[in-house]
């Protein structure tokens, strides 16, 4: 059976200073399969995937790909020999058409003009892209800057093809295309290795599964008889946690009112949000629903004054807001878990007690009046460290040495540590393990029960309905509908969030 596989790695270690990332993996894939890999964030996935694309070189173990021994230097020999990687976070040029995004670092391959065109055109009829290969990027959605990925690692020869989180960015039914293009690759002999965190979806599309855990291999399953509680089980050692919240804590007591919200786009009349008006109360937690895009990042960052409103008001607190700096406003008391953390949550070069300090630089526990206090700052440090289970060294690393979901423990834990009186809350589970996600849940609802307002922001549509009292659906900049969470299901959401009517009343 070993001539079947499509690739084989074999005691593979990597160690770090001071962290083994992985300790003799074993990891076999059959040719034309869906291999899941599954495990918690800092499991060692991310690790064995760069090792596997020739991001990272182990220190120990041994890599076959259809059945040749191979060691690559560098992403470009693992291109060579059929192995490609789509990335979670995606490496595209928003300003570069679709072609010459695809075609970018390739020329040499089939040139950069009739013949590229038509090789690019073939592959985006096979992977279910339909957009003008002349339109610049930045006017595609989620969904089809996905598929441009998937055809640019095609095009550069891939026939094994790395999924890194394919979606997490995803509504339902644009999950349910991705599938159906995987499905129809795999027919065509293509093999996938599918790195998820959602298990409802690794057991719907996987052939098998392998699930890693503290760095090791511990297991395989067979997704048509393991359940989602089961592979949990395998990957944290406990059940898979629920978002549900069931009983009500909503106050009368109005945080944050926003009215008559405008935000022009720059150097243009459009409107990126028009006439947006909501309340969110003590004790509640209102979630927005929408596909990325459609203003939900645009109305976070002017309500954190991160941008400029056109028109209307934000009062916090019965305050008006409106004209008040972002450091002004989170003084007044709001918590930011912003969508992207490495871009507006974390100092990656610096240490975690350093990150402890963004945005409460003017406050207790890291400051003394004028002045910062250092100590405090890491004694609260690892007090979060400590009740949030971000797993780390120390304190004095820097926060790039974390995993992505234990970076979010941390910041998580920094936002609700500050008192805050709204939280805002944009994609807080993204990218984290069911373990951590149980955990950044569960700080959310009791910290609901004692009061804070949440605006909650997710593409996880389980989660939104899980843990709000009301569901506000944003399209084209507007809301257009209201939810509620106790009668909408996943799929009535993702057809509002598309505009487009429920299947039932389409057939």
């Amino acid at each position: 059976m070993a001539d079947d596989l499509a690739v084989e790695l074999a005691g593979i270690t990597k160690r770090f200073p001071g962290v083994v990332a992985n300790s003799d993996i074993h990891l076999e894939v059959r040719a034309g399969e869906v291999h899941a890999v599954c495990g918690e964030n800092g499991a060692g996935k991310s690790t064995l995937m760069k090792i596997l694309y020739g991001m990272l070189q182990p220190d120990e173990g041994t890599i076959k790909v259809n059945g040749d021994p191979v060691r690559f230097k560098n992403p470009s020999d693992a291109i060579k020999v059929g192995v490609g990687m789509v990335h979670q976070h995606f490496m595209l040029a928003d300003n570069l058409s679709v072609l010459e995004n695809i075609v970018l670092g390739a020329e040499g391959l089939h040139g950069i003009g009739a013949k590229a065109r038509k090789r690019v055109a073939e592959l985006a009829k096979r992977t279910g892209l339909n957009a003008d290969l002349d339109i610049a990027l930045e006017y595609l959605g989620v969904a089809d800057r996905q598929r441009v990925e998937i055809v640019k690692v095609l095009y550069r020869g891939a026939r094994i093809v790395i999924l890194d989180e394919p979606t997490a960015v995803l509504v339902p039914q644009e999950v349910d295309d991705l599938f159906d293009t995987v499905r129809q690759m795999r027919s065509d002999g293509f093999t996938f290795i599918f790195i998820s965190h959602k298990l409802d979806e690794v057991r719907t599309i996987a052939d098998s599964i392998t699930v890693i855990r503290r760095g090791t291999t511990v297991g395989t399953a067979d997704p048509k008889t393991t359940s989602s509680r089961q592979l949990a089980e395998m990957m944290v050692g406990s059940e898979l946690p629920s978002p549900e919240t069931r009983e009500s804590t909503v106050t009368d007591t109005a945080v944050l009112t926003v009215s008559a919200l405008r935000l022009a786009e720059s150097g243009s009349a459009r409107a990126v949000l028009d006439d947006i008006g909501l309340v969110v109360h003590s004790g509640e937690v209102l979630g927005i629903a929408g596909v990325e895009g459609n203003g939900q990042t645009e109305l976070v960052e002017t309500i954190m004054g991160m941008r400029r409103a056109s028109g209307g008001t934000i009062t916090l607190d019965g305050r008006d807001i409106t004209k008040l700096g972002t450091l002004a406003r989170r003084e007044a008391g709001i918590g930011y878990v912003a969508e992207d953390r490495t871009r507006h949550g974390l100092l990656l070069t610096q240490p975690l007690w350093a990150n402890r300090m963004l945005g409460y630089q003017t406050r207790k526990p890291v400051s003394k009046g004028q002045w910062l206090d250092i100590a405090g700052a890491r004694q609260d440090t690892q007090r979060i460290v400590d009740a949030y289970d971000v797993r780390t060294p120390g304190i004095d690393v820097a926060a790039a040495a974390l995993s992505g979901g234990n970076q979010q423990k941390l910041v998580v834990g920094r936002e609700l540590s500050g008192d805050p009186k709204l939280l805002i809350a944009s994609h807080p589970t993204r990218g984290v393990d069911v373990g951590a996600q149980a955990l950044i849940w569960e700080h959310i609802r009791q910290a609901r029960a004692d009061g804070l307002a949440v605006l909650l922001i997710s593409a996880d549509l389980d989660e939104l309905i899980g843990l709000s009292d009301r569901i506000v659906v944003m399209l084209r900049g507007r809301l257009v509908s209201e939810e509620d969470p106790a009668t909408v299901t996943a799929e009535d959401l993702g057809c509002a969030m598309t505009g487009s009517a429920p299947r039932e009343a389409t057939q």
